[in-house]
C-alpha cells in the first residue's frame, strides 16, 4: 500500500468505525493541546535534546575508529539536539515540526553519521514527529500530503544509498547464503524503515481516531444526558396532570355529596333535627376531607408546565381505587401474566387519593413487569394496618436484555408516595425478582367514617328524602 493510499481513504464511513479504516470526519476539528500538554511538550523536548547530546559522546567513546565531529568540534553535538529541540511544540505547530525534524533527520545522517546510527534519540525524534503530526494536525489533507513528501524523501535517501554502497561494493560478507550479502541488507533496511516510518502514521492516525471517538462519546452523553431531563420533567408534569384530574373527581364527588346532604337537611330541619344534625356532620366531614386533600396536592400541581396544553379532551375512565384492583387483576392475568391477590387485615374505607394511589401505583408496577421483566406471575398484597395501608407487588422475574426503561414510572411512585406522607421501598428482591413496596399512612383525624345512612349511597334508603303527609 503506498503513502498515498494511506491517505486517501474513504470519507463516506458511519461516524464510529475505526481509525484503521482511514475514515475520516467531516466537521470536526480536534482542539489544540492544553497548557499542560504544552508545558510536557517543552520538557520532552528539552530532555531529549539533553539525550542526544549524551549519546553522541557515548557513541564518539564506543566507536571503533576516530570519528569527525564536524564544524569546530561540535557540529555533531548540535545537530543531535537540534533535531529534539522542535518537538517543543509537537502539538501545537505539527506539521512544521515533523518537516524540521526530517530535514534534521537526513543532515544528521549525512554530516554525523557515527551518532546518527548510534543515537537512538535521532531514531526516535522522528518517529514522535510523525506520530505526533498525524495525531494532532487540524488539516486533515495538508498532513497527509507532508506525511506522503516526507516518506518520499525518506525512501530516495535510502535508495540513493544503496546505490552508493552498491557502486563502491561496500556490503560483502563471509557467508553464502540464499541471496547475496547485498541483497539480504537491501531486504532488511527496507523492512525496518517500512515498519518505522508506517508504524508512526498508522499509531498517530490510531490517536486521531480515539480522540474523535472520544469526542462523539461525549457529545452523545450531553444529549442523553438532556433528553432524559426532558423527559424526566415531562413524566412528572403527565403524572401531576394525571393526579390533578383525579383530584377533581375527588373533589366533585365531595362537592356533590355535600349538596344532597344539604339539601336533605334543608328539607327535614324542621321535621326531623336529629336527622338534619347528622347531615350537618357529614357536610362538616366531607369539606374537611376536600380541602385536606386539596392542600396535599395543590403545590405541587402548580409546579405543572404553564405552556403545556391541558385544554385537550380526557377520555373518562371509571373511578380508580382499591376497590377496583380485583379488575385491575383480572384485567392483566388476561395479557400473559398470573397475577395473585392476597388482603391482610379488615378492609376500610380510605380517603379517596389514598384509594386513588393504591390503584394507580399497583397498575403501573404491573405495567413495569409485563413490559420490562421476565416474569410470568406476580402476586399483590393490600395490607389494611390501621394506621397506615401498605401495598407490596412483587413478581418472580429479572430484567428483559433488551435496553432497560427509563424508570420514569417510578418517579411517579415516589411522588405520589411522597405527598400522602408514604415511604417507598422501589428494587430488585435478594431472593430474585422484584419488588415494589409502599406505605401510606391514615390520619385518624381525616379518616372517613363508617357508612351514614344520610349518604348517598344507593340502593340505600336516604332518610332525608321528603317524607309523606300523613294526611
Amino acid at each position: 500500500m503506498s503513502t498515498l493510499e494511506l491517505g486517501t481513504a474513504s470519507s463516506n464511513a458511519e461516524p464510529g468505525t475505526p481509525p484503521a479504516t482511514g475514515t475520516t470526519v467531516q466537521g470536526w476539528v480536534r482542539p489544540g493541546p492544553s497548557p499542560k500538554q504544552r508545558s510536557n511538550d517543552i520538557l520532552l523536548g528539552l530532555a531529549m535534546a539533553l539525550a542526544g547530546v549524551i549519546g553522541t559522546e557515548l557513541a564518539r567513546g564506543a566507536a571503533p575508529m576516530h570519528v569527525d565531529l564536524g564544524i569546530g568540534g561540535v557540529e555533531a553535538y548540535v545537530l543531535s539536539a537540534a533535531i529534539a529541540l522542535p518537538l517543543c511544540f509537537r502539538r501545537r505547530f505539527p506539521i512544521p515540526v515533523m518537516l524540521a525534524v526530517a530535514v534534521l533527520f537526513v543532515v544528521n545522517g549525512e554530516r554525523a553519521t557515527f551518532a546518527f546510527s548510534a543515537n537512538l534519540v535521532s531514531q526516535s525524534s522522528m518517529f514522535m514527529a510523525i506520530y505526533a503530526a498525524v495525531a494532532w494536525a487540524r488539516d486533515r489533507r495538508l498532513v497527509k500530503a507532508s506525511a506522503a513528501l516526507v516518506f518520499v524523501a525518506m525512501f530516495g535517501w535510502l535508495t540513493i544509498n544503496f546505490v552508493k554502497a552498491l557502486r563502491n561494493n561496500e556490503i560483502e560478507g563471509p557467508n553464502h547464503a540464499l541471496l547475496s550479502p547485498y541483497v539480504s541488507s537491501v531486504i532488511i533496511t527496507l523492512a525496518l524503515n517500512a515498519l518505522y516510518f508506517f508504524g508512526a502514521y498508522f499509531w498517530g492516525r490510531t490517536a486521531w481516531g480515539i480522540a474523535r471517538q472520544r469526542y462523539e462519546l461525549e457529545q452523545q452523553a450531553a444529549e442523553l444526558a438532556t433528553q432524559q431531563e426532558a423527559n424526566a420533567r415531562r413524566a412528572v408534569i403527565d403524572e401531576r396532570l394525571r393526579i390533578s384530574r383525579e383530584l377533581h373527581d375527588v373533589v366533585a364527588h365531595h362537592i356533590s355529596s355535600i349538596g344532597v346532604q344539604a339539601g336533605g337537611a334543608r328539607r327535614v330541619m324542621d321535621t326531623d333535627p336529629d336527622a338534619a344534625k347528622d347531615a350537618l356532620s357529614v357536610i362538616e366531614h366531607s369539606s374537611r376531607t376536600a380541602v385536606n386533600e386539596m392542600r396535599q396536592l395543590l403545590g405541587m400541581l402548580r409546579a405543572a408546565d404553564p405552556d403545556l396544553d391541558i385544554d385537550a379532551p380526557v377520555v373518562k375512565e371509571p373511578q380508580a381505587g382499591a376497590d377496583r384492583l380485583p379488575a385491575l387483576i383480572a384485567e392483566v392475568n388476561g395479557e400473559g401474566l398470573s397475577v395473585g391477590f392476597h388482603q391482610i387485615g379488615a378492609p376500610v374505607r380510605l380517603p379517596e387519593t389514598v384509594s386513588v394511589s393504591v390503584y394507580r401505583i399497583a397498575q403501573e408496577a404491573l405495567t413495569n413487569v409485563r413490559r420490562h421483566s421476565t416474569a410470568r406471575s406476580a402476586h399483590i398484597t393490600l395490607r389494611y394496618l390501621g394506621d397506615a395501608v401498605e401495598l407490596e407487588v412483587l413478581d418472580d422475574g429479572r430484567p428483559k436484555h433488551a435496553p432497560v426503561g427509563s424508570r420514569l414510572g417510578h418517579v411517579g411512585i415516589r411522588e405520589r408516595v411522597g405527598l400522602l406522607g408514604g415511604e417507598s421501598e422501589i428494587g430488585p428482591r435478594p431472593v430474585g425478582g422484584f419488588r415494589v413496596r409502599v406505605r401510606i399512612p391514615l390520619d385518624p383525624q381525616n379518616r372517613p367514617p363508617a357508612p351514614n345512612p344520610l349518604a348517598p349511597n344507593p340502593p340505600a334508603p336516604n332518610p332525608l328524602a321528603p317524607k309523606e303527609s300523613s294526611e
